[in-house]
Formats: structure tokens, sequence, C-alpha cells
């Protein structure tokens, strides 16, 4: 039987719900940062991860459009700004397809059916090769080849049924649709103990500066 180490304070409950669009490049970048709050904490806290999707743009249709050329017509200049502002070594490319994100939802939901954690990796995947490898995101093939990395089984069978988490996704859409900025970040205390949530609040702050963050 292990024996606790009578210095070691127990790690603290602490769930984060995460709403993201992701073909939007803010919630990328918060994505990177929040994995470094995670990491500089993970000592003190026990972290649950929540995915929420939100659509910034929710008429993009089916086939996509240029990427390149819809960052181009809106804010290019706003892209380049925020890729400067990880500096992370991480090449980002703007061109490829900007696709609707409505499977994509419908898969990070499955996902965090089964475990959040895999959830998390899962975004992190699908995010790196649209942002970096001109993946499609609206790609079955990309999602279910994204989910296989990380260990989900059964995508390939959920995303065939177009009615999958259609219900769930569409709901909890018109649920965050009000949100003001993205990616919004509500941090939840269990314990309602106020130096959890101003520490964890902190670290996120520090490193996901890209984000609106909100505590409950």
């Amino acid at each position: 039987m292990a024996v606790a180490h009578p210095f070691r304070v127990p790690k603290k409950p602490c769930t984060i719900d995460i709403i993201s669009d992701p073909v939007s490049p803010w919630c990328f970048i918060a994505k990177k940062n929040l994995d470094l709050a995670l990491q500089e904490a993970d000592h003190l806290y026990e972290f649950e991860l929540r995915w929420h999707p939100f659509q910034t743009n929710p008429d993009i249709p089916k086939e996509g459009i240029d990427k390149k050329k819809h960052s181009e017509e809106k804010h290019l200049k706003l892209w380049k700004c925020i890729f400067r502002m990880s500096n992370d070594g991480i090449e980002y490319k703007l061109s490829g397809v900007m696709g609707n994100p409505l499977d994509c939802h419908r898969l990070i939901y499955f996902a965090g059916e089964q475990d959040h954690d895999m959830q998390h990796d899962l975004v992190d995947e699908i995010l790196l090769g649209y942002f970096t490898e001109e993946k499609d995101i609206a790609d079955r093939e990309y999602l279910v080849e994204c989910a296989g990395k990380i260990g989900i089984e059964g995508a390939a069978e959920f995303l065939e049924d177009p009615n999958n988490g259609l219900k769930e996704v569409t709901e909890e859409l018109e649920k965050y649709s009000g949100t003001k900025q993205i990616s919004y970040y509500v941090v939840h205390d269990a314990n309602s103990h106020l130096g959890l949530e101003l520490c964890c609040i902190a670290l996120l702050y520090h490193y996901a500066y890209t984000c609106c963050i909100t505590k409950m």
C-alpha cells in the first residue's frame, strides 16, 4: 500500500469548460497556451476539461471556402498578429480549405462521452493538422484518422450517421451562441476554495491570454 508523502498537498479538483471554434486561430493559440497553464498547475490541481462547440461562421458550406482568401478579406493582419504572439515554433499556414466544422464538433462531443482527456487530445490533433498541414476540418477521413491516433474507437461509424450527436451539438451551439469572445473558459471550483480559484485563474490569465475566463 502506497504511503502518502507527509509534505505533499493533495490535488484539488478543478473543472474547466471550454467554448471554442476549431476554425478560429484565436482558439488554436489559446489552446496551446492553456496546455502551458495546465502543465504549470499540474502538481496543484486535478483538471477535468470539457469542450463545447461554437461557430463563428455558421454559414460555411459543407465543401468549405478558401481559407487564405477568407483571411485576406476578413482579417489577414489579425491572423498574422496572432501567429506572432505565439512563440512556440509552430509554422502556421493560411492556405487550404476552411470547411464547416459541424462534423468536427460532433466528433469532439463523441470523444467527450468516452473520456475527457482523449477529447482534449483529439482537439489538439485536429487543430494541428488544420492550421499547420492544410487539412480540411470537414473531411471525415481526416477526422477519423485523428480519432484513431488518440485511440478513440467507433469514430467512423459515429460520423457515418449525420444524426449522431447532432441534437446534442445543436443544443450546445444554441446555448453558447451569445458568447462574446472565444475561446471562453469557465473555471469551476468544486470545493469553493478561494485560493484555488485565484491561483488557477492567475495561471490561465498568464498563459492563455487570448481567451476570456469566468470563474464559477
